[in-house]
């Protein structure tokens, strides 16, 4: 429910704005939305003591020079209490600017580390693949294999041994 609405702000604000502007709402909301990490932060939000022009100029005493536009978002959602769909509103506007700029970042799952010249290979090959700006990350954990996933294409690529193990079982059985 929460994204729902939150789409309906992002593309609000996306509409005749230019790429400049855009990425400078989307790091002052981001600013705003680190502090959601905060359960003090999202206490004070829900609080029924505290009155809404309070909490406004809670949220907004993050920025230091705010612009216009996100002085009037937040104030718009302080009024109809949707304070907290401000960390939805980022995501989104980031998914859409990561459409915009044809950038996108992507995670490689694997049980050891990679080397920074395997990482730029992949990088690049992902990259030529889809035709995108695409920066990679590791994530070292217990993935018996790799997984490349890019969120933002949708796109999740993965070799697992167990899977490859149990494919070549199957073969075998069916052959005999």
């Amino acid at each position: 429910m929460i994204e729902l609405v939150a789409k309906r702000y992002v593309k609000a604000l996306m509409t005749q704005r230019d790429n400049d502007s855009l990425n400078s709402v989307y790091s002052e909301l981001k600013t705003i939305a680190s502090a959601f990490k905060d359960e003090k932060f999202k206490s004070i939000l829900t609080s029924t003591d505290i009155t809404v022009e309070r909490k406004i100029e809670l949220v907004l005493s993050f920025l230091d020079n705010g612009s216009v536009t996100v002085i009037n978002l937040v104030k718009l959602l302080g009024e109809k209490k949707r304070l907290d769909i401000i960390p939805e509103i980022v995501k989104g506007l980031d998914k859409e600017l990561a459409v915009l700029n044809n950038s996108y970042t992507g995670i490689v799952y694997t049980n050891k580390e990679l080397s920074s010249g395997d990482m730029e290979k992949l990088n690049g090959q992902f990259s030529k693949k889809f035709n995108v700006n695409l920066e990679l990350s590791q994530n070292v954990c217990d993935y018996d294999g790799i997984k490349v996933d890019i969120d933002g294409l949708g796109c999740e690529i993965g070799f697992a041994k167990s899977r490859l193990k149990s494919q070549m079982i199957d073969h075998i059985l069916k052959a005999v």
